[in-house]
This record gives structure tokens, sequence and C-alpha cells, in this order.
């Protein structure tokens, strides 16, 4: 059974855990293991060193198992994806894991960027680019999927 870890900024929402359960449940449903970074629990008499290192060699662990990788590439806390989420999908595409990012908005990133100046640079002055793709050109080897978790397991079936 192939496996598939479960990036993104859902393990900071509230119900991260019940998150994480249904994508796990989903993968299931569709014939995959999913990993889910928060199933390494951390103890919080750890200091705050020990934990930083914990949780990053067990989601490296989680990364080196997966067949693939599936991530949440929706803004956070700003127009761009969560960077630790940018981090575990370069550190997959190291390893030619395969890497399928989902989005509520696949528009091109400068029809949606909300920083603009003008049409081509933004409020710091700097050049907006412009490959009408929805995130990052260095993300253009990822396969990008409108819509959430289960579309982008979906597109698995395609490929």
């Amino acid at each position: 059974m192939k496996k598939i870890y479960i990036a993104g900024f859902d393990v900071f929402k509230p119900d991260s855990i019940e998150i994480g359960k249904a994508h796990k449940l989903t993968c299931k449903e569709y014939g995959y293991e999913g990993l889910y970074p928060l199933d390494n629990e951390i103890d919080t008499s750890w200091s705050k060193e020990v934990a930083r290192e914990f949780i990053y060699t067990k989601n490296i662990e989680l990364i080196h198992q997966a067949d693939i990788v599936i991530a949440n590439a929706n803004p956070f806390r700003g127009d761009e994806l969560d960077s630790g989420t940018a981090f575990e999908i370069g550190y997959a595409k190291a390893l030619n894991k395969q890497v399928i990012l989902y989005m509520d908005d696949t528009r091109a990133y400068k029809e949606k960027l909300t920083c603009k100046k003008t049409e081509s640079v933004d409020e710091q002055g700097m050049f907006i680019e412009d490959f009408n793709f929805p995130l990052n050109l260095m993300f253009s080897d990822c396969f990008i999927v409108q819509g959430g978790f289960e579309e982008a397991l979906k597109t698995l079936d395609d490929k």
C-alpha cells in the first residue's frame, strides 16, 4: 500500500487532530495509508528546543516513508503558502517523490497578489513574477489541483 504524507498548515488549526484523522480516513478509502505530522506527539514537559528537533526529525522521517506528498498550498498568514509546507514540498521533490498541491484559487499568482502597487511591482518596489502559474515558478514541477485534499487524492487514479 502506497503511503501519502499529508502536508500543510492544517496542523495549526484548532481541530487539527480531527482534520488529520479525516484525511487519513480518506486516504484509506482510496487505498492509501496517510501519514500526518501530528501522528507524532510531543511531550509537553520537553523544552522548546527538544520539541522543535523532535517535530523536525519525525516529519522528515514521515516524508522519507511516503511515496507521495499531498500538500495544502493555500495562502497562510498572507499571500503565500506556509513556509514549513514549502520546505516539505522541496524536500520531497529532492527525494524524487510525487507531489500534488491543492489550492482553492489556482488563478495566476500575479492576479491574486494583494500587495500590488502597480500591475508589475509590489508595495516594496519589487517585480512581480508573471508566468501564468498560481505559485512561484519553483513549484512548476508539482501537480496542482483546484479544490481540497480529496480532489488532490482523486488525481492519483489519473496518474
